[in-house]
């Protein structure tokens, strides 16, 4: 036997028993400790919304309690064709009886739809999840404008042909949420409590499937799918417009396009007509090839109340504050009849055509010339910087100084920066639409938001000024602003003085 390992066994120190309530005591002070700073650098606007925590599986579900159903979509693309899906979805929300969720306007090609003809698109769970991640991320930057800010809905609210509610109004009852969530600001921006406005979106995008009597999120988008409403016995038949056979052979397509009825679809009887929420991706469509991309829907003969409707919405006006400063521009600032040339000439498919887009413009001006209007006075929109016209038609138009005068809107002009700050005042977007009592109201929202930024209207003040050129207009072949532009002056609204701003 090893003596000397044994005496240093007996001589060793026992290490002494801990007991196992200590150690739960001193983990969960540890915790608690923890607890309280992380609480302490919550910033108290932000600490309503830690309360509301939502711990069973779809806690949003209990917005029905409200008796509200909703519509919600995916616009994408440029401000004239998230217009064009506005007007859609005004259409789809009055056919289905649904309250219409009124979106942001979202930055320029912030989201992109892909191509319907090509049968190359974002899928309708991927595109909402953009948009509703793309809306958040507006409203921590300050940069929320809502559809409502820009367009007039007075006309269709008042009818009644629809119910509306703005899209904060609607997180803050979906993800259980104060309204003062709006006001975050960007120190806000990385704390947990903003990623979970994110993580809110993920069922109504789609990404949990649908749940009964809770969310219906389509799947169905222009590949698969034309919607039409009362068109006799179409429901369900071959689209005209199908993927040809290099199509299917090169891209290995499978769709097949049928025409389907939305209210039959959709409406009363339907696995979505109880739902809560109903989601669709895009709603953009357009004529193609004797069809149409998406959305089908342009005489309702039977149902007056959606016909009034589609001619009510064809064109929906600027508010009044940015009406009344483009004709004040034409008017005050121009004071004679003008031209307007809308030039787009660095963006896409317009890049690359210049003589294309000088050509009817040069055929208008010599047709000026010739009438002796000279000095031509020309207000120019383009997205060409002034300092790269030279070398360009444009510069040869601006170093004539005996035959044009041009004019050209810019952001810091004190028009433009007067006219964006009676919008954020008049705050239109949180003035149309339900707003249940149990929410704070607006005006409080308000007085916590004063850093909100001012709203990029340069485009719809040009527009405006466009739609007044009594010498004629020249927009680019294929730009949906020139679209625009033309509707504004086929419903002549540059005539009507009786818009202005209170």
């Amino acid at each position: 036997m090893d003596v000397a390992n044994l005496n240093r066994t007996r001589w060793k120190k026992k290490t002494p028993h801990r007991s196992p309530f200590l150690s739960i005591c001193l983990l969960a002070l540890l915790f608690f400790l923890l607890f309280f700073l992380a609480y302490k650098n919550i910033p108290k606007s932000l600490r309503t919304i830690s309360t509301t925590t939502l711990t069973v599986p779809f806690p949003q579900c209990g917005v029905r309690a409200l008796g509200e159903r909703f519509l919600w979509y995916a616009p994408h693309s440029g401000f004239s064709n998230q217009v064009s899906e506005f007007k859609n979805a005004v259409l789809m929300a009055a056919i289905l009886n649904r309250t219409l969720i009124v979106p942001p306007i979202l930055d320029h090609h912030a989201v992109a739809l892909g191509s319907c003809p090509k049968f190359r698109v974002l899928g309708p769970n991927e595109i909402r999840v953009s948009v509703w991640d793309h809306a958040i991320d507006l409203i921590r930057s300050r940069r929320y404008v809502s559809m409502a800010d820009i367009i007039d809905l007075s006309s269709v609210v008042s009818t009644s042909a629809i119910r509306t509610m703005d899209f904060r109004v609607f997180v803050s009852l979906w993800c259980g949420m104060s309204i003062n969530f709006a006001c975050f600001n960007e120190s806000d921006s990385k704390s947990s409590l903003f990623d979970s406005l994110k993580q809110c979106g993920s069922l109504p995008s789609g990404l949990d499937g649908n749940v009964d009597k809770c969310i219906y999120a389509l799947q169905e988008d222009c590949r698969t799918t034309v919607w039409t409403y009362q068109q006799n016995n179409e429901d369900g038949v071959l689209d005209s417009f199908q993927p040809d056979d290099q199509l299917r052979k090169k891209k290995k397509i499978s769709y097949v396009r049928r025409r389907r009825d939305v209210f039959k679809t959709l409406g009363p009887g339907s696995e979505a007509e109880f739902a809560t929420v109903l989601a669709f991706g895009s709603l953009f469509t357009a004529p193609y090839k004797g069809s149409e991309l998406y959305i089908d829907i342009h005489e309702t003969p039977r149902d007056q109340r959606v016909q009034s409707l589609i001619e009510n919405i064809e064109y929906l006006p600027f508010v009044p504050e940015i009406m009344s400063a483009g004709k004040e521009y034409a008017f005050e600032t121009i004071k004679a009849p003008f031209l307007c040339a809308q030039l787009r000439l660095l963006d896409g498919q317009f890049k690359n055509h210049w003589k294309a887009t000088f050509l009817e413009l040069k055929q208008k001006v010599e047709l000026l010339r010739k009438k002796g209007l000279l000095p031509i006075h020309m207000f120019v929109m383009t997205d060409l910087p002034r300092g790269n016209w030279t070398g360009s038609y444009l510069g040869d138009l601006a170093r004539d100084l005996n035959s044009f005068k041009l004019y050209v809107m810019r952001e810091e002009d004190d028009l433009v920066t007067q006219t964006a700050k009676k919008l954020m005042a008049a705050g239109h977007g949180m003035k149309f639409g339900s707003f249940p009592k149990s929410l704070d109201r607006v005006s409080k929202m308000e007085n916590h938001c004063s850093s909100q930024m001012l709203a990029d209207i340069l485009l719809y003040l040009e527009e405006t000024v466009c739609s007044c050129a009594s010498l004629g207009f020249v927009g680019t072949a294929g730009s949906t602003i020139a679209e625009s532009i033309e509707l504004m002056r086929k419903f002549a609204t540059c005539s009507s003085h009786g818009q202005t701003a209170s």
